[in-house]
């Protein structure tokens, strides 16, 4: 550029600019509301436009309404004409360039044009830098078609698009640590200088915040680009995730929002401004923009999402397309973002069941196509052992489906206190998951039982049904010593916990007597000629067995005296109900078996054959004692 003058060639005065050369100005040209006092000469020297306009009109005036960039842009064009240095930057650059080839300032006029200059500044100095490139791409929202027609919006797009696919590690651009006056992107300035700004690691997301200030039509443009240069998925999910989370108020909690930078609250603070519309529209092109893949996008961000999407009420196809991406990886989401506000009115449940029903349809939809087949048939072979079956319930295959399985327990549980909630949609939900999916059914019967208390008013017959959703065989000792006390429960539920409680400690003290027989047979006393220290080893060996098995004979002996004392209370509770024999009779009819002459005699045989049990271990304990106590004598 020609070296800037001494004085300034135009000022402002007022609503005006004038030419401060001495000589009076002989046109004047209106733009918008100002207009400039100026020279025919410099202007017709370097636009086509403006000789055309002046030889055509009589008038001295010249009215451009139509020009891009409006008072700036010709400003800075008509300090160009006079030969004012103008310092180009990101910014300034597509409002001159647009402007330049709507005025038609071409090489064909004079030489080293308007067009020329700004063309190679865009070229060789913005489109090389990221931040500027960002810089210019925002400003032709205000330039359109002049900067689509001109292709400055492609290639910013373009431009973009390959820094963001490259890693910036392998070249040292375009991150750098730099303050708020700065350049970010080490701008390289037009005589060459660097900014000096010191290069630092970055990640795959460095690029977030910087395209979150880009228009939505623009950065859609950006990312189909990104899409069709093969970036990674994740990649680009993460970046519309952010995208999203700044300009849709409320999607995040508020203790995400605490950590954002002030420039950003100031975004979420005007962006509130949207209409609903504009916000309905927004987030059904968001989900249209989000890539159709499990696990690239966040669970928490989707269920977000759907939230807000439900809140303004988006079309149906939206919801379903959001709820089958959460459903595809039910298995990443958390219990805080599963419990989805009800805000429609057609419902009065505090939570939004049906969704989270829909969405596990979803999930189990994809479950039984990725396996082809229950889980539960992976062996069936006659010598399966225990060890094999637990390897099988602690499968990869079946992680997250037992983890869907615990996240839907705890979301009954959640929802279980609501009193408007209906017994068919609770107990829908809780029997949707397939049996294999519940190695232990804690979580199952604690939701059932909170449904029971916050529900008092339910029939007995709609207990038995809800009840039965529970397997007693897969409950723990803690879950089982509750249910057996548990006053909300129907009767067969807690004779079906006793009863297979029972067969658990019978299966533990044969257990027992198995290991005590195999500790006799399996270890015959050494010959007196054998080391001794072999034989204080094997002494020790037994004394420890001899331990372990004493602590297990004790835990059965408390536990057979709890089963007396529940037969016992049992007895005098039925007393106490003052129920006749013929009452009982229609009571065991119903159930399939005599309380009294069943039910209390079994627990009476197995506490008798409990009792016999311990004392043939203790027995054989005594005997193990002996035969210990011959070996040391004769190794000593």
């Amino acid at each position: 550029m020609k070296p800037v003058s001494k004085s300034e060639p135009i000022r402002k005065q007022g609503q005006a600019w004038f030419c401060t050369t001495g000589l009076p100005s002989d046109v004047t040209v209106e733009v918008e509301e100002i207009s400039f006092h100026l020279h025919k000469f410099p202007l017709l020297s370097k636009s086509n436009v403006l000789e055309k306009l002046m030889e055509d009109k009589e008038s001295s005036v010249i009215k451009l309404p139509d020009i891009p960039g409006g008072v700036k842009a010709f400003e800075l064009v008509a300090k160009f004409c006079y030969g004012v240095k103008l310092e180009l930057n990101a910014w300034n650059v597509v409002y001159l360039r647009c402007a330049a080839e709507y005025l038609q300032m071409t090489e064909e006029i004079t030489e080293n044009n308007l067009i020329v200059q700004t063309e190679i500044f865009l070229n060789q100095v913005v489109l090389r830098n990221w931040k500027d490139t960002i810089e210019s791409l925002r400003t032709c929202i205000d330039l359109q078609p002049y900067a689509e027609n001109l292709m400055i919006v492609k290639k910013c797009i373009d431009s973009l698009a390959v820094k963001a696919c490259t890693d910036p590690n392998c070249f040292g651009w375009p991150l750098v640590d730099h303050g708020l006056m700065q350049s970010p992107g080490g701008t390289v300035l037009w005589n060459g200088i660097s900014t000096g700004a010191r290069l630092r690691e970055c990640h795959s997301d460095w690029w977030y915040e910087d395209v979150s200030s880009i228009s939505f039509p623009l950065y859609k443009r950006l990312i189909l680009a990104m899409e069709s240069r093969g970036i990674r998925k994740e990649v680009l999910a993460g970046s519309i995730a952010n995208y999203a989370d700044r300009y849709i108020p409320g999607l995040t909690r508020l203790h995400n929002n605490c950590n954002k930078p002030s420039n950003q609250i100031q975004t979420l603070i005007s962006t509130q401004a949207a209409t609903e519309e504009e916000q309905k529209n927004f987030i059904e092109e968001i989900n249209k923009l989000l890539p159709m893949q499990k696990g690239v996008t966040s669970t928490k961000f989707l269920l977000g999402l759907l939230r807000t999407a439900m809140i303004l009420g988006t079309e149906k196809s939206c919801i379903f397309n959001l709820e089958k991406r959460i459903g595809m990886q039910l298995d990443q989401a958390t219990l805080e973002d599963l419990l989805i506000p009800n805000f429609s009115y057609s419902t009065e449940t505090l939570y939004h069941v049906d969704c989270v029903q829909r969405i596990l349809q979803h999930f189990l939809a994809m479950d039984h196509a990725n396996t082809g087949a229950s889980p539960c048939l992976v062996d069936d072979s006659a010598d399966a052992d225990a060890n094999d079956e637990q390897q099988s319930i602690e499968s990869p295959s079946l992680t997250p489906i037992t983890t869907v399985a615990r996240l839907i327990d705890g979301y009954l549980a959640e929802v279980a206190p609501d009193i408007n909630l209906k017994l068919p949609k609770f107990q829908s939900l809780a029997a949707a998951m397939p049996d294999y999916a519940r190695p232990i059914d804690d979580g199952l019967y604690r939701a059932i039982d909170i449904y029971l208390k916050a529900h008092p008013l339910l029939a007995e017959t709609e207990r038995e049904q809800l009840c039965r959703l529970i397997d007693c065989q897969k409950l723990s000792l803690e879950a089982c010593t509750h249910a057996a006390q548990n006053e909300r429960l129907p009767l067969r539920m807690v004779v079906q916990v006793i009863f297979f409680e029972q067969l658990q400690l019978r299966s533990s003290i044969a257990g027992c007597l198995m290991v005590s027989e195999n500790l006799d047979t399996s270890r015959p006393l050494r010959s007196g000629n054998a080391a001794s220290g072999e034989g204080n080893g094997w002494n020790s060996n037994t004394a420890r067995e001899n331990q372990v098995l004493k602590l297990g004979m004790d835990h059965m002996r408390m536990r057979v005296s709890e089963l007396e004392k529940e037969c016992s209370s049992m007895r005098k509770e039925i007393e106490k109900l003052g129920i006749g024999r013929r009452r009982w009779n229609i009571v065991s009819k119903k159930f399939g078996f005599k309380i009294k002459s069943q039910m209390c005699r079994s627990q009476e045989d197995s506490v008798s054959d409990q009792k016999s049990g311990i004392s043939a271990v203790e027995g054989k304990l005594q005997v193990h004692a002996v035969n210990h106590r011959k070996f040391i004598s004769i190794m000593e």
